[in-house]
């Protein structure tokens, strides 16, 4: 009996990982079907994100579909930049820890973020779009 309540905790440890597991497969395929209207499109778990045309279009990742989605038109940026922990930095010197996010500073001078869990993914998108729409830093 003492080897079975030994072996307790290590049932529910393996019955939370599956849920989990389960949980993530779940998200991802939602995320499958919501990405296909998008000419390009990523996904983590801070934010699914998608580009068609001149707009962009994020959100968080659930169970159940992308939910709080907001959109951006590209052509009202005034400027893009990477950021840190809320804070711009240089594309070129990322660092390895933080909080990434793309900052959109809007025309009208209202500020939008997208989040991102690692820096690379982030310089991509940074790239693609200041190449694809001439956007500033």
């Amino acid at each position: 009996m003492v080897r079975g309540l030994l072996w307790l905790p290590l049932l529910f440890l393996f019955i939370g990982l599956t849920w989990a597991g389960w949980n993530e497969y779940r998200k991802v395929e939602f995320y499958k079907g919501w990405a296909q209207q998008f000419e390009r499109a990523k996904y983590d778990i801070y934010a699914a994100l998608g580009q068609q045309g001149d707009v962009l279009t994020w959100g968080v990742p659930t169970r159940k579909g992308v939910i709080d989605a907001a959109t951006l038109d590209l052509t009202e940026v005034k400027r893009v930049d990477i950021e840190v922990n809320d804070r711009p930095v240089d594309p070129d010197q990322l660092p390895n820890k933080g909080r990434f996010a793309l900052g959109f500073t809007l025309r009208n001078g209202q500020h939008l973020s997208v989040p991102f869990t690692e820096g690379a993914i982030a310089r991509q998108w940074f790239d693609f779009l200041r190449q694809k729409w001439s956007l500033p830093l």
